[in-house]
């Protein structure tokens, strides 16, 4: 199991609606894209999505940060070799450069029905490494690709895509608090504190936890936070 939220507003929604593109149980291989800006909640409702499901594949691997970790040296190959390590479950695979592993993936996993999560991916060479075709998987396999740019996949063979969307003002109020206040709703006399917060952040997940939980045990401090803040753009928090 993956950790995913301590607050999970807004979640179960979501991940229902990625549930229902997967069609879990049919034979065929699908690849989902789930796409959207910056600090909007895309790696957490992906982990989610792997906790319903990875217990009914035979192997599953969530490769998170892969434009972090691809940038690295040779690393691509160290998310071939991560992904083979976690789906078959053994190590000492001699991957000497891409080729080499693009051909392990797909000699290995072809028979094999798996979860594959492929987390913040910004470049086609990443996908070409690691997923490239449907065929590199067994049936009733499930790619999960999330990013921030839907253009990336045009031309890749997605079969659904799900963009998620901003929280709504209910939910963006709720996760705040959550992690600001340690309650579902603000303390009295930051109502208008919390709104100006909401106001700036739009919705965005990520950036919701992150901003609340800086706040806690500084709610004297908050004004200045504040106007510090807000010449930062909220998916950068």
């Amino acid at each position: 199991m993956l950790d995913v939220a301590i607050y999970p507003v807004g979640i179960d929604l979501r991940v229902d609606h990625i549930y229902s593109l997967l069609s879990v149980g049919s034979d065929d291989v699908r690849i989902i894209e789930i796409w959207g800006m910056g600090r909007i909640g895309k790696t957490t409702i992906a982990k989610a999505v792997y906790n319903l499901i990875f217990h009914n594949i035979e192997g599953s691997s969530f490769l998170e940060n892969v434009s972090e970790v691809s940038q690295q040296r040779n690393g691509l190959v160290q998310l071939q070799g991560r992904l083979l390590l976690d789906i078959l479950m053994r190590s000492g695979f001699k991957i000497s450069n891409i080729a080499r592993g693009i051909n392990l993936t797909r000699e290995r996993l072809c028979y094999r029905r798996v979860l594959l999560i492929l987390d913040d991916v910004d470049e086609m060479d990443q996908l070409k490494a690691l997923a490239r075709e449907h065929n590199w998987f067994g049936p009733g396999s499930r790619i999960i690709i999330t990013t921030r740019d839907d253009h990336l996949l045009d031309v890749f063979q997605v079969d659904k895509k799900y963009k998620v969307k901003q929280l709504n003002h209910n939910e963006s109020l709720e996760l705040f608090s959550w992690h600001a206040f340690k309650s579902n709703h603000p303390i009295e006399g930051y109502v208008n504190l919390s709104n100006r917060v909401l106001h700036y952040i739009r919705g965005l997940l990520l950036a919701l936890e992150i901003l609340g939980y800086s706040l806690l045990d500084r709610i004297s401090e908050w004004e200045t936070i504040l106007e510090k803040l807000e010449n930062i753009p909220p998916d950068q928090v």
